[in-house]
């Protein structure tokens, strides 16, 4: 009896220090083991670990019993929820290597009628010299990837292995956006190219799901590549969401610290590389975007960095405590991020410290939260909200 009252003191005090410093521990129980985390606002999440994969990048549901998980080596996975995973067939060739490889995936609005899946990858056309990021649509068919058709493509294809960015995100329904792709197009790392027309780097793209170009995209009079950009001013974007009232916004990763996140507005300048919040790595000075009106500055940012890494919202539910609300995966940070926004605001931020770099996070049909951990032997992670004040 004092055995047992001793381990129930103990499991009281460890659940007390673990609120108070925000970190998390396991629970072990007959079926298996769970993760509670606990954020720095008290609000507890339960984390349970569902399969294993090699430098995931994204997931993304197709429907309400299976999603699809890429990694950069070009593998893409067809996952149950309890796990059981199989390998799609028919991927493109991949240049992997660095920050690229396998990229994003997300189905067309129509899924469940056409079957079409949008891929985001890293291609070379001399063997690894240059590289650039390629957009495809393809139909998913009995396991396989059939029909692929190009949607867009990075320009110019340069040297290096960084700032690819490519997330992708479609309009959605009811909104003047609907069916509308968006791609965003990292500066890769030369930083110039973000405030010129003449290429599509730093930059966010908006297209058909065709690939077509809009004739009402804000630089549609100075021709091509100008001509398919939404936005301007980009260093490296990682993630890319529509919030239930239909804005866009995305986040940012800033140089040495001063990672963004934007609402993302027709034509507007955010500033990169002339403005920022964070310095270059070698310590030199950048002006901050409250030195120039000109460029729009981000609605947060976050000195030190938290490394953001994906974006995606919570939608509007009446028994949701977290309805409408931001979630940001961060690598840096090993985190995960829940930014209350209101009117365009940020008002409050909770931090789920999870001991491990979160690649990727979205949300299933049935509102619950899934993410993937970063590089080899990575985690895909069923998330569920089991408190909040």
């Amino acid at each position: 009896m004092q055995l047992t009252q001793l381990i129930q003191t103990l499991k009281a005090l460890n659940f007390i220090l673990l609120v108070f410093f925000g970190f998390y521990f396991t629970i072990s129980s007959a079926a298996k083991a769970e993760t509670i985390v606990i954020g720095s606002s008290k609000s507890a999440i339960k984390i349970e670990k569902i399969a294993v994969f090699d430098e995931p990048w994204a997931l993304t549901f197709i429907n309400q019993d299976e999603l699809l998980v890429s990694t950069k080596k070009g593998n893409l996975w067809l996952v149950q929820k309890d796990g059981e995973k199989s390998l799609i067939e028919g991927i493109p060739e991949i240049a992997y290597g660095g920050q690229g490889g396998l990229g994003d995936i997300i189905p067309h609005p129509k899924f469940s009628q056409n079957n079409l899946l949008y891929l985001s990858f890293v291609t070379s056309e001399n063997n690894g010299r240059t590289r650039g990021a390629k957009v495809i649509k393809a139909k998913l068919e009995n396991g396989e990837l059939i029909n692929h058709q190009l949607v867009w493509e990075q320009l110019p294809h340069t040297r290096g292995r960084g700032h690819f960015s490519y997330r992708l995100a479609f309009g959605p329904k009811g909104s003047s956006q609907e069916g509308m792709l968006f791609i965003s197009s990292g500066d890769r790392q030369i930083m110039h190219p973000a405030q010129t027309f003449d290429n599509n780097l730093g930059k966010i793209i908006r297209l058909y799901d065709d690939g077509r170009i809009p004739a009402d995209n804000p630089y549609a009079d100075m021709g091509f590549p100008a001509n398919t950009i939404w936005t301007l001013g980009h260093r490296n974007v990682l993630g890319l969401s529509f919030a239930p009232n239909h804005e866009l916004w995305a986040n940012e990763m800033g140089p040495l610290h001063g990672d963004e996140l934007n609402l993302v507005y027709k034509g507007e300048n955010y500033g990169w590389p002339l403005v920022s919040e964070g310095n270059h790595y070698n310590g030199r000075h950048i002006p901050s975007h409250s030195t120039n009106t000109e460029f729009t500055a981000p609605v947060a940012y976050w000195v030190p960095t938290i490394a953001p890494s994906s974006l995606v919202f919570m939608p509007i539910e009446k028994d949701n405590k977290w309805s409408g609300n931001a979630l940001i995966s961060g690598l840096k940070s090993k985190a995960i991020f829940r930014l209350d926004i209101q009117n365009d605001q940020v008002l409050k931020q909770e931090k789920f410290y999870l001991g491990k770099r979160i690649r990727a996070i979205t949300v299933s049909p049935y509102s619950n939260l899934w993410a993937i951990e970063d590089g080899t032997k990575a985690s895909l992670l069923k998330i569920i909200l089991k408190e909040a004040k």
